[in-house]
Formats: structure tokens, sequence, C-alpha cells
């Protein structure tokens, strides 16, 4: 049995553990929504290099998370999305500040999509939606993007009664 799982990126705990962040109500209810309803929560290797920018791992809430390698199976779809998203960007079709990051978000986004329990990617990158809405246009993505910037009843159509 595939139980659900959502693949949360950098910002998502940046902004998580961090009040004065924008969004950081939106990701506690996120992180609350998530483990009331059974949803794994899951982390790239990825996403934990690049916090350790920032912050210490240990401040992860590790013992609620599911650590997620990159493997071969993710690199060889992280170069088709790359090869997508480059293009994209050259012709014009995806206009995104310039950054070196789409390589990290291709990289997350391979790792969403091969995962079979992985059916949502929650990240506070607007950049990083333009890039999966340009993949989507001619990819067929297994996971949905979830922005952090809409709270959890919207994306889910839950009624906040």
């Amino acid at each position: 049995m595939i139980h659900e799982a959502v693949l949360l990126d950098t910002g998502f705990f940046i902004r998580l553990l961090n009040t004065n962040y924008t969004y950081h109500e939106n990701a506690k209810a996120y992180y609350k929504y998530f483990l009331e309803e059974g949803i794994a929560l899951v982390c790239s290797t990825i996403s934990i290099g690049e916090f350790c920018v920032v912050g210490d791992i240990e401040d992860l809430p590790l013992k609620n998370l599911q650590i997620l390698p990159f493997n071969l199976n993710h690199a060889k779809r992280t170069g088709e999305l790359a090869r997508i998203a480059f293009e994209a960007r050259r012709l014009k079709a995806l206009e995104t500040k310039e950054r070196l990051i789409i390589p990290n978000d291709t990289k997350l986004f391979s790792q969403a999509d091969i995962e079979q329990n992985i059916q949502y990617y929650l990240s506070s990158d607007a950049e990083s939606n333009k890039v999966y809405n340009v993949l989507s246009q001619t990819q067929k993505l297994n996971f949905r993007f979830l922005d952090l910037s809409i709270k959890y009843q919207q994306a889910f159509g839950i009624l906040d009664l």
C-alpha cells in the first residue's frame, strides 16, 4: 500500500522555523495538517544541503521526516527536466529571475516525479512554481505543486468552518 507523501523544499523549512518570515503561519498549518492526515513528510538531501547554508541540521524536525537521498534514477530524470527548463528560458517561454537554482528545482521535481508515494511538492518559491508550470505543459508530472502562499484549506478544498 502506497501512502501519500509531500516533498518539502528548503523554503518551507526556513518559514516553518522562523516566526519572522512571511508564510510562517501557513507553514505551521500545512505541517500540522500533513501530520494529522497521515501524509508523510519527505525531505530531500538536496534541501538539507541548502538549509545548512543558513541553518543547522539539528534545527530540522528530523523525527517527523523521511529523508530522500538523490539517486541515479533521479539524476537521469533531472537531466530531462533541466533540458526542457533551460530551453524554455532560452526561448523566453520561461521568464525567471536570473538564477542558478533551476538545476536544484529540477532535481527536487525529479524526485517528486519518480517516487510513487509523493503526490505533492510544497514550496514558497514563486520562481520554482514558474519552472513547474513550464515543465507541466510538456511533461506528465506525477505530483502537484503546492504554493505555500495559499492556505492548505484552499489548496485542498477544505471549508474552514
